[in-house]
C-alpha cells in the first residue's frame, strides 16, 4: 500500500513541476491582456474557418465557444499543458480561461495546438460557466482530430452537447487530447 501511494504522490508532484514550467516559460500569450489575449482569439477563429470550412456552420450554431489560440504541451515522463483563451458568446468575448493539464506515462517531447470547445446545448455552456474549475472529460466528440484532418459533422456530432477541435498542431509530441484539461476563469 505504501508503494502506491508514493506513486501516486510522485505523480502529483511531477504533474505539477511540469505545469509550473510550463507557465513559468509562457506560451505566447503573455501577461499582455485582454487585449492580446482577444486578437489572438480572432485569429484562431479566422484560421479554423479557412482551414475547415465544416467548423462555420458549427460556429453558427454553438450558445458559445471557448477558444484557446495556444496550447503549450511538454512531457518527459510526466506532463503537463497550459494555455489561455476566450470565452465567445454571439461573437463577444464574455470571459478570459486558462486551461492547465497534467499526464503521466511514457511521453516525451513538446507540441503547441489551437483547440475550440463548441457547446452546442445552453445546459452544456452554463455548466461550463457555473463550474469553478471545468474539467474536460469523454463526453467531448470530435470534429479535427490533433493530427488536423477535417471530419464533417454527423448525427452523432450533431447532437452532441460539447464539440471540440484541436488544429494547428506543431512539434515532436504525440497526439493532443483534451480528455483531463481543467478550465478555469481569470482575470488577464
Amino acid at each position: 500500500m505504501k508503494d502506491i501511494r508514493m506513486s501516486r504522490r510522485a505523480f502529483a508532484v511531477g504533474a505539477v513541476a511540469s505545469t509550473s514550467v510550463l507557465t513559468a516559460c509562457g506560451n505566447g500569450v503573455g501577461s499582455s491582456g485582454a487585449q492580446t489575449i482577444d486578437a489572438r482569439v480572432d485569429a484562431t477563429l479566422d484560421l479554423m474557418q479557412n482551414q475547415y470550412p465544416n467548423t462555420a456552420p458549427l460556429a453558427q450554431k454553438a450558445n458559445g465557444m471557448l477558444v484557446m489560440p495556444l496550447v503549450t504541451e511538454a512531457a518527459f515522463g510526466f506532463g503537463g499543458a497550459y494555455g489561455k483563451g476566450a470565452l465567445r458568446i454571439n461573437n463577444a468575448t464574455v470571459d478570459y480561461y486558462s486551461m492547465i493539464e497534467g499526464s503521466g506515462g511514457f511521453q516525451i517531447g513538446v507540441q503547441q495546438y489551437a483547440h475550440v470547445l463548441f457547446f452546442m446545448t445552453e445546459e452544456a455552456l452554463q455548466g461550463f460557466r457555473r463550474s469553478p474549475g471545468w474539467s474536460a472529460g469523454a463526453n467531448i466528440q470530435y470534429v479535427i482530430s490533433d493530427q488536423g484532418d477535417g471530419m464533417s459533422a454527423d448525427t452523432t456530432t450533431a447532437t452532441a452537447p460539447i464539440l471540440a477541435a484541436v488544429f494547428g498542431r506543431e512539434g515532436l509530441l504525440v497526439g493532443a487530447n483534451l480528455e483531463g484539461s481543467k478550465y478555469t476563469r481569470i482575470i488577464p
